[in-house]
This record gives structure tokens, C-alpha cells and sequence, in this order.
């Protein structure tokens, strides 16, 4: 079939904006429970933000090795939305909620038996790894819901719904903060009670998901019940997806292993400097779904032509993205500390860090759309290979951080730089040649 080419519109900017701004508020929900959690566990002191900050590492992980449930629900509902296939679409829906709840019950199992060895392997020792272990083994109740949120919120992006995430998150932080702030100074559970109150949250959220996700198919005449078949092609989908999620969490596995001996400090204020990389990745991320739900659509439907206009629209709004935030960053920067912690040791380290990752925002705005216009077009293989040439060359640069061992906050400067910069300038060439050519849009649903 002939491709049919359409010209840049304003009804394509607004279908951007109607998807984007509230993904945007979705997106920023789980850095806000991360956010909301060290700012209550922050005044408790040094040790437990630390503790927590290791914890977090892990935990996210293993729940970011498990985005594919998310990113490759999306592009495969939204593609067979294009094709005008609902029943297929909810199929693939039910399918990767089938497996969200599998692999969520088994890693938590997993997480608890082998929470302290994990946090050993970060280098954590004394309080600081008594609270990580506390941490990770009350986050683990909640761990198959997270997951069966990012399948959930997966369908619904495909179904072109953006809205409805937007709803269930903000609901389940206004629930997160009121339980952790309750559970951690009224109950005196500590960090514990930040873990029991976000399991809580999240589960609320999870069960939205599953009624909605339930009725929908049931409308439809779409079996509840597991398609084993369906399973397994859902996991073989998504383990090229797992592998680019792997190369990124061995990144920052890596980087939190060289902070960590670089003492209690840094380590602390590097776990704010990440918390606020992911409030502003998953707020450039908003662009990024809506490139993942409108390319899966647009290529389903067999119009490239309108794919590369959008991708265009969007990586312009991804570079001018960037550079608001990084400006907005670099203002609030000297103050962004006192949100957080007491200790002025930790406060000062975080603004030198900020400003440099106020530098890295419009990269990291171009980064993160072309990442999701390749993952809605499906293009799983080339991702997961980038990510490892990008991880190869992120390391030698994580290296030189670890035996030069500059002293005091310049340490921790220098990471940022290696990580903000370096790395993400590996992700933008790779990318970026890549959306250069036409071998990522295949047309057609699968």
C-alpha cells in the first residue's frame, strides 16, 4: 500500500499537546513519590536518606528493567488502533497485564529474601545499610503493582488515553504523601513507613487500572482469562526493550557504586540529584509517550509521511523544552537543598551538581523524544544495541571519576559531568543518526 504524506498542521500540534501535557502530569507522579519520600525521610537525618537512597537504586532497578511492560504495550495497542483492530489492541492489553502481575509477584519474593545481599553489593555498611535493607524489604508488597501500573497505564497510552493516567496518578501521590507523613512521624516507623505508605499507594493505583482495563475487554468480548501464547510473544517484544533498559540501569548501578565511596555526603546528595533527574527525565519524557502512542498509531495506519512530520514537531519541542528547564534549574539550584536535608555539607554539593545537570537539559529534551519516537515505531533491536555501545562508552569516563578520586564535592562534580553530559551525548548520537534514515518506520500493525 502506498505511503500517504501529510504536511505539518496545527491539528498535529494540538494531537502532540493533547497527549503530552497530560502525560506530563502522569509521568512526573512516580518521581514525585520519590521526591515526596526523601524530602519526609530527608529530616530524619544523613544515615536514613542515604539508606534510602541506596535502596531506591535497587528497587528501581528491577522495576525499570521491567518499563517494557509499559513501552511495548503501547506502540502494539496503539498500532492496532491505527489498523482499526480494538479487539487486538485489548488483547495485548490483558496479555501485558497478565504478565506485569507474574513477574511482579516473583521479584518480590526475590526482593525480600535477598534484600540485604543486594544492598551489600552497593558497598553500604553500618545504619546506612540497616535502613537500605528496612527500605527495600517494605517496598516489596508493593512491587507487583507498580508493574501492573506500567502495563495498565501502557494500554491506555496506546488507546491514545492520556488523561485517565493522569487521574490515577495524581490521586495516588495526594495518597503516598498523606500515608508516608502519617506512617513515618505519627506511627515513628521511619523509613519503613515510607515503603508501607507507597506500597499502599501504588496498589490503589494498580486497581484502578485493572477495572478499567477488565471492562473494556469485556465490552469488547475480549477473554479476561491469560493467553499463554500472547504472554510469551509479549515477553519475546520486549526483551530487546529489556536489554536497553539494562544497559541504562547498569549506568546508574555503576555511577551510584562510584559515589558511594566517595562517603556518606555525596552519596546523599547525589540521591537528590537523581530524585530531581527524574522528575525533569519524566517531565521531558511527556513528549516521549506521545511520540510512542502517535508514531505506533500513525505507522499502524500506514502514514509515514505524518510519522516524520510529528517526530520533526517534536524533537524541536524537545530542544526548547530542555532549555526552559535547564534555565529554571539553574535559577532554583542554590535553594533546592533546603527542600531536602539540614546538613549544609550536603545542601552545597547539590547545587554545584544541579547547575551542571541544568547545562545537560536540552540534550537530555532531544534524547528522550527520539527514545520514544524508536520505541513507538518498535524499533526494540537497534535501541538495545545503542544502549550497550552507549554503556562501553559511559564506563571508561566512570572509571577515570573512580581513580583520580577528586576530593569533597568536586568528586561528585566531575561524576555529574561524566553522566549529565558524557553519557547522554553517547544517547543523542546514537539516536540520532538512527532517526536519520527510514529503517525504523515499518508500516502496518503486527
Amino acid at each position: 500500500m502506498p505511503e500517504t504524506t501529510t504536511a505539518p498542521s496545527r491539528s498535529d500540534a494540538r494531537e502532540i499537546l493533547r497527549l503530552a501535557v497530560p502525560a506530563f502530569g502522569a509521568l512526573i507522579a512516580e518521581p514525585l513519590f520519590l521526591l515526596a519520600d526523601s524530602a519526609i525521610v530527608g529530616h530524619l537525618g544523613v544515615d536514613q536518606l542515604a539508606g534510602v537512597g541506596l535502596a531506591s537504586t535497587v528497587l528501581h532497578t528491577a522495576v525499570g528493567l521491567m518499563v517494557f511492560l509499559a513501552y511495548s504495550t503501547t506502540p502494539a495497542v496503539a498500532r492496532a488502533i491505527g489498523d482499526g483492530k480494538l479487539g487486538k489492541a485489548l488483547a495485548a492489553g490483558r496479555d501485558g497485564v497478565w504478565l506485569a502481575l507474574l513477574l511482579g509477584v516473583a521479584l518480590a519474593v526475590l526482593g525480600f529474601i535477598f534484600a540485604e545481599p543486594l544492598v551489600g553489593l552497593m558497598g553500604a555498611s553500618g545504619d546506612v545499610q540497616g535502613f537500605a535493607v528496612d527500605y527495600l524489604r517494605w517496598s516489596m508488597p508493593g512491587l507487583a503493582a507498580m508493574l501492573l501500573v506500567f502495563a495498565g497505564t501502557g494500554v491506555l497510552r496506546g488507546l491514545q488515553d492520556t488523561r485517565t493516567p493522569l487521574v490515577v496518578a495524581t490521586a495516588g501521590f495526594a495518597l503516598n504523601i498523606a500515608l508516608n507523613w502519617f506512617l513515618v512521624y505519627g506511627l515513628n516507623l521511619s523509613v519503613a513507613g515510607s515503603a508501607i505508605g507507597t506500597s499502599i499507594a501504588q496498589w490503589s493505583m494498580a486497581a484502578v487500572y485493572l477495572v478499567f482495563v477488565g471492562r473494556n475487554a469485556q465490552r469488547c468480548n475480549v477473554s479476561l482469562k491469560p493467553d499463554w501464547h500472547g504472554i510469551r510473544a509479549m515477553t519475546k517484544v520486549g526483551s530487546w526493550l529489556m536489554l536497553r533498559t539494562l544497559s541504562l540501569r547498569v549506568a546508574i548501578l555503576a555511577t551510584v557504586v562510584v559515589v558511594t565511596a566517595q562517603g556518606a555526603v555525596n552519596l546523599a546528595a547525589h540521591q537528590l540529584a537523581m530524585t530531581i533527574f527524574s522528575f525533569l527525565a519524566f517531565a521531558l519524557d511527556a513528549l516521549a509517550i506521545a511520540a510512542q502512542a502517535l508514531i505506533g498509531k500513525e505507522l499502524g495506519a500506514r502514514n509515514a509521511g505524518r510519522a516524520r512530520e510529528l517526530t520533526r514537531t517534536m524533537v524541536r519541542w524537545g530542544l526548547g523544552f530542555g532549555v526552559i528547564t535547564g534555565v529554571l534549574l539553574a535559577l532554583v539550584a542554590p535553594f533546592a537543598g533546603y527542600l531536602f536535608t539540614s546538613d549544609a555539607g550536603v545542601r552545597s554539593a547539590l547545587t554545584l551538581v544541579l547547575w551542571v545537570l541544568a547545562v545537560g537539559q536540552p540534550l537530555a529534551g532531544y534524547v528522550f523524544v527520539l527514545d520514544g519516537v524508536l520505541i513507538g515505531a518498535g524499533d526494540a533491536r537497534y535501541l538495545a544495541i545503542a544502549g550497550v555501545v552507549n554503556l562501553a562508552v559511559y564506563l571508561p569516563l566512570l572509571a577515570a571519576v573512580y581513580l583520580t578520586r577528586p576530593d569533597g564535592a568536586a568528586g561528585l562534580v566531575w561524576l555529574w559531568l561524566a553522566f549529565a553530559l558524557g553519557y547522554m551525548l553517547a544517547r543523542g548520537v546514537t539516536l540520532g543518526l538512527r532517526a536519520r534514515t527510514d529503517r525504523w518506520m515499518v508500516l502496518g500493525s503486527h
